[in-house]
């Protein structure tokens, strides 16, 4: 396994999200593996606050200075709170992802996509199968 770390309250999908449950809202971010990866994020965008999002949809994009890269949600809902201070300090995802580094947070009536992506253990072999 690499050094990256994986909270085992989480789930993940396999482009790199994280999401965290709290009653009906799902928060979102991309994993420490993740912003390893892609190494010096300097620029993130995200779709607006009020704005309807899909299973699948895109809810923004990060980029770095190796990569850009799409950024997904697992579950359809609305976008009720966006993380701006990411805009004016993208790095913080490097140096929090979990904490600081949210990105989104999404109403959702429908919580079941979330069963289908992996657990911490399921993910790390996720990330060292790679």
């Amino acid at each position: 396994m690499g050094d990256w770390k994986t909270p085992a309250n989480l789930r993940y999908g396999e482009t790199d999200e994280w999401f965290a449950v709290d009653g009906d809202v799902v928060t979102i971010g991309i994993t420490d593996y993740a912003q390893d990866q892609l190494n010096d994020i300097v620029y993130v965008e995200f779709r607006d606050a009020g704005d309807e999002v899909d299973a699948g949809d895109s809810f923004g994009e990060v980029e770095s200075v190796k990569a850009a890269s799409e950024l997904y949600s697992a579950v359809a809902g609305e976008i009720i709170e966006v993380n701006s201070a990411l805009e004016d300090s993208p790095e913080t995802l490097n140096a929090d992802p979990f904490g600081a580094g949210w990105m989104v947070k999404i109403r959702t009536s429908d919580l079941a996509p979330l069963a289908g992506l992996m657990d911490a253990a399921g993910y790390d072999a996720y990330c060292d199968s790679r």
